[in-house]
């Protein structure tokens, strides 16, 4: 008998075994697994679920078709709204946004809407449905620039509607964030990214790779040597930032997006690659958020102790919750209230340490959360021979640079309005260049806001005839 009380239970690898390899740590559910999971929810009239999405999938109506069995009719659903799926069933903050809003979660645990979607979104893959609908071409050329969450939400749902679309990726493979970001243990990359990166494919979106806007071509030569009739720039946020501390040049010291792009988009954890990594015997990563774990978690596979230095407290941790339980479950050890002050070398001018101080907490800052504050004479070493740096990013500013009228803020990223229209005519933006580093579902929200807009804009001027 089911207790509707709490969600249905997901199967994970255990900790002990999954900390020494690189699989994925969730199963995810069985087919009665997840219509048991289905029927918790209440189909609410007024679904506060839709509305904390920033896609707008129809939760509720998706889980009415998984409840019934009808898995595929719950796939043409969700692919209404979502270009990548079994992406967002993965890595969306869900607790913070659909299922945060679920009416379940008031007195009970809320639905498991995200391991609901990843278990459809995967169905379908397995039996290769094609789910999405698309309009006849219109002939009418769009350049996206990036093919990270937001680009690839923009030219999916522009695509549908009849667009000549062409991703523009610096990398050598697509994906953003997704390929070289987020690790294999979380986003499986050959099952479920380049799958659901060929399902844009199949809607007639073009990917060239290895095309670097701002230095291979400009926006401009797009507009007026290729035709193009809108440009859509989802670059993204690739720039690490870092404390400004003595030592930090230290051979040892990296960024946490050096560190994920080696393993994930280079293969370095693979015996076949040679690509080079870093694998400490004892690893600091310094920071809270999502990065941080993944880097944490990946130096723990790569054989290290693995540390997460953070300046607050567990509680003020930014990462998802369910992040931070894997982590402390693979044996991540968190050194909370604790702020690097100095990195220490050897004679070779290697890291040897890190000079800490201890911190407690003081008033309320401009986030909302306490002030991080030293504690008098509390300063110590802490032997380690690598640092991750991992305190967030920001824009790169070669498109900026080379794009005259593109306005942007104090922070490097791009100002657009509401519906992502930059200052230039026909120049849109959207996720992690306009916000700064944020979650994959905000850029794909972004995007899909943009692709809307785009195509009001692209009508109105060229096919209102």
């Amino acid at each position: 008998m089911i207790d509707k009380k709490v969600k249905v239970p997901v199967r994970e690898q255990e900790p002990k075994v999954r900390a020494g390899n690189f699989k994925e740590v969730c199963y995810g559910y069985d087919t009665n697994e997840a219509m048991l999971e289905a029927t918790r929810c209440l189909n609410c009239k007024n679904p506060r679920c839709v509305q904390a999405c920033p896609v707008g999938v129809n939760i509720p109506s998706f889980i009415a078709k998984v409840k019934d069995g009808d898995i595929e009719a719950a796939a043409q659903i969700i692919a209404q709204n979502s270009s990548l799926p079994a992406v967002c069933g993965r890595v969306c903050p869900q607790e913070s946004q659909c299922e945060g809003s679920c009416v379940v979660g008031i007195k009970n645990e809320a639905v498991s809407i995200g391991k609901l979607e990843r278990f459809v979104a995967d169905w379908a893959r397995e039996r290769d449905l094609n789910v999405s609908k698309k309009d006849p071409s219109n002939g009418i050329k769009v350049a996206v620039i990036g093919s990270g969450p937001s680009g690839l939400a923009c030219a999916g749902d522009l695509a549908k509607k009849g667009y000549d679309v062409t991703i523009f990726e610096a990398f050598h493979e697509p994906g953003g964030v997704l390929t070289y970001g987020i690790p294999e243990f979380r986003l499986p990359k050959k099952e479920v990214v380049q799958y659901e990166i060929d399902s844009i494919r199949k809607l007639g979106v073009k990917i060239e790779t290895n095309v670097i806007i701002g230095r291979t071509v400009t926006i401009e030569e797009l507009f007026e040597e290729e035709n193009f009739k809108a440009v859509f720039i989802g670059s993204g946020a690739g720039l690490p930032m870092f404390m400004g501390i003595p030592g930090e040049n230290a051979n040892g010291v990296l960024s946490a997006n050096e560190f994920l792009t080696r393993v994930n988009l280079m293969k370095a954890y693979l015996e076949d690659y040679d690509t080079p990594i870093r694998r400490g015997k004892k690893v600091a990563v310094v920071g809270g958020g999502n990065v941080a774990m993944d880097a944490a978690r990946t130096a723990l596979r790569l054989g290290a102790e693995s540390h997460i230095v953070y300046r607050r407290s567990d509680k003020e941790l930014p990462a998802r919750a369910e992040e931070v339980h894997h982590a402390k479950e693979e044996g991540i050890i968190f050194d909370t209230l604790t702020n690097p002050k100095e990195i220490l070398t050897d004679d070779t001018g290697c890291v040897r340490a890190m000079r800490c101080v201890r911190m407690e907490l003081g008033e309320p800052d401009e986030s909302g959360r306490r002030r991080p504050v030293e504690i008098p004479n509390s300063e110590f070493e802490m032997e380690v021979d690598t640092v991750i740096m991992s305190l967030g990013t920001k824009p790169n500013p070669l498109i900026t640079s080379t794009t005259d009228g593109l306005e942007t803020n104090r922070k490097q990223c791009i100002v657009v309005n509401e519906n992502g229209l930059t200052s230039l005519e026909g120049v849109y933006a959207g996720g992690d260049t306009v916000t700064g580093a944020a979650t994959v579902i905000s850029a794909m929200g972004a995007g899909k806001v943009a692709a809307k807009a785009m195509d009001e804009y692209l009508k109105e001027k060229y096919l209102s005839e």
